[in-house]
């Protein structure tokens, strides 16, 4: 198992409010697969890993249809980074793997 797998409860903070997200990574070499899910639904996500670091874009549909992307570096057994908007900016994210 790669260090940056298992599943994390992060926390992204938005305009709209703390935004809940159950994420979970499988690496395997340079990139990864898994699923982000949370109050506006799931979806499977796959992208880069980097040493300790996950890029992935996130097809979003609610509360308007737009593509997220999103970085965030994994130390020990804690997550953090960033999730970009487009034009409505960057926010910050940050979560704690569990189990």
């Amino acid at each position: 198992m790669a260090g940056v797998d298992g599943t994390y409860d992060c926390t992204v903070k938005s305009p709209l409010g703390d935004q809940k997200l159950t994420l979970t990574v499988t690496s395997q070499g340079d990139s990864f697969t898994g699923q982000a899910s949370g109050a506006m639904g799931a979806s499977d996500v796959q992208g880069s890993v980097n040493g300790d670091t996950l890029a992935w874009k996130q097809q979003m549909t609610s509360p308007m249809p737009m593509t997220l992307d999103i970085s965030a570096t994994v130390d020990g057994d804690t997550i953090s980074g960033s999730v970009g908007a487009g034009a409505f900016g960057s926010f910050p994210l940050s979560g704690t793997r569990v189990g």
